[in-house]
């Protein structure tokens, strides 16, 4: 019974210390207890590089044919998880968003709130454009809700209109602390939350082009992306820690396993695009640039020596993930005066966009004027919608998912090829836990867009 006794008495003291342990001895006071706004927003940003940077995205848009295991390239018909974007950066970004104690000292709470939207919008923007109807609305409640309802791909989009409109509309003068994209600079937040509404917009083109034109012209007199300096980018460092992709698939893994594709290649090439020699090491075998026909199983006797691998400025440490960039405001606004949207000058707006996509990717405009003089690219009225989209593909490289969306949207290039008869998807297939997870809410959505089986080639809502 002492024995007994002793324990009881141990125990109880030790449940004591417990229940005062992180009072009395587990804090560190020079360390937070939990992140802040500004480090949750942090956290957020550094997922942003993993939007574009996959071989599949670049899959979709062929700017990229695989050299080892072509039928990866083949468009399998296999799920794709979404569950990363939900519990890491749109947590973390949903957290700064409902938090009641942001430290004002790192920077005006209302900014803080302001960038974590236009953050949480962007990543939602490019999850449906993927997948198509999804868990919004409902979304990112923890445990309060381990099973949401998917949203219509048409109420996400006009939500997020207004959520990008709210977050540009409550920022005050004073910058946040910790940014690691525009050092938080709050001029460019503006920018980019109205430039994401741009682009949006004209996604609506073919299924809702008075309400795309609406929203266009509000964006675009908001106040959009003016120069090169404005682009969202995510950059990355000499460092494992935070390096590029493609530096650890080519460099640390040894990996000579894409080369560009014979397509782009044949539009680059002829009418010597000064960005080709960024895009692509020329063929050791020739030295010349050489692509690769997309998705050929087996091309007897060759080797990777004899294509073009992927431009070494691609895929450098270092190297920057270009997500939003002014050129593809101007490659928007061309458009949109083509449509009769504004009134601009679809011709002038054209030639700065060209001319400021050879700027963001080989640092120099001199090669510019040169090219846009070549009767191929020169502007055409009479096939101006075609031109844009095909030069917008060009800028789009290495962010093959946006390029995807914006092919889905206009059709151009109309020469993507179909090797073996396959063709190019229209969405991503569903993680295949959410038929067991979330039965009920992903049955009604797959009964909703398609008719009760999904399929990557059933379409997304503005693809219709």
């Amino acid at each position: 019974m002492k024995k007994s006794y002793i324990i009881l008495m141990l125990s109880s003291f030790f449940l004591w210390s417990c229940d005062n342990f992180d009072d009395e001895i587990n804090i560190n006071p020079n360390l937070p207890n939990q992140a802040s706004g500004t480090q949750l927003i942090a956290s957020a940003q550094l997922s942003l590089s993993g939007l574009s940077a996959s071989p599949k995205g670049a899959f979709m848009a062929q700017y990229l044919a695989e050299t080892q295991y072509v039928g990866q390239s083949l468009y399998p018909q296999e799920s794709t998880s979404f569950y990363g974007w939900y519990q890491g950066p749109l947590m973390d970004l949903e957290t700064v968003i409902t938090s009641d104690d942001l430290n004002a000292n790192e920077g005006p709470v209302a900014n803080q709130v302001a960038v974590a939207k236009i953050l949480k919008a962007y990543y939602f923007w490019n999850i449906t454009d993927r997948w198509g109807d999804v868990p919004y609305s409902e979304a990112l409640q923890g445990s309060e809700d381990f099973t949401p309802a998917y949203d219509t791909q048409e109420f996400i989009y006009n939500d997020l209109f207004e959520e990008l409109k709210e977050a540009t509309g409550m920022m005050v003068p004073g910058n946040i602390d910790g940014d690691i994209i525009y050092g938080g600079d709050m001029e460019k937040w503006e920018k980019l939350g109205n430039t994401i509404r741009l682009l949006m917009a004209l996604r609506l083109s073919e299924v809702a082009p008075e309400k795309a034109s609406e929203e266009f012209n509000l964006a675009w007199n908001a106040g959009v992306m003016s120069s090169n300096g404005d682009n969202f980018v995510f950059e990355h460092l000499n460092d494992a820690n935070n390096q590029n992709y493609w530096y650890n698939q080519v460099v640390d893994q040894n990996r000579e396993w894409w080369a560009i594709t014979e397509n782009l290649v044949e539009e680059m090439q002829p009418v010597n695009d000064p960005r080709l020699p960024v895009y692509a090491n020329p063929a050791r075998a020739t030295g010349e640039f050489v692509g690769m026909p997309y998705g050929i199983e087996e091309i007897e006797g060759a080797e990777t020596e004899d294509y073009s691998l992927l431009g070494s400025e691609i895929f450098a440490q270092d190297a920057s993930i270009h997500l939003v960039t002014y050129a593809q405001v101007l490659f928007a606004v061309a458009e949109a005066a083509e449509r009769s949207w504004i009134s601009e000058d679809p011709e002038e707006n054209y030639n700065m966009a060209v001319e400021n996509s050879i700027l963001q990717w080989t640092g120099t405009s001199e090669g510019a004027a040169a090219f846009l003089s070549n009767p191929e690219i020169s502007f055409n009225s009479d096939t101006a919608l075609e031109q844009i989209a095909e030069q917008r593909w060009v800028h789009l490289y290495m962010f093959g998912y946006e390029a995807w969306s914006e092919w889905r949207r206009t059709g151009y290039p109309n020469d993507l090829v179909t090797p073996n008869g396959v063709e190019i998807p229209a969405r991503l297939n569903y993680p295949d836990n959410e038929a067991f997870n979330n039965r009920e809410n992903y049955n009604q959505a797959v009964e909703r867009q398609f008719g009760g089986e999904e399929s990557i080639y059933g379409k997304v809502w503005w693809d219709e």
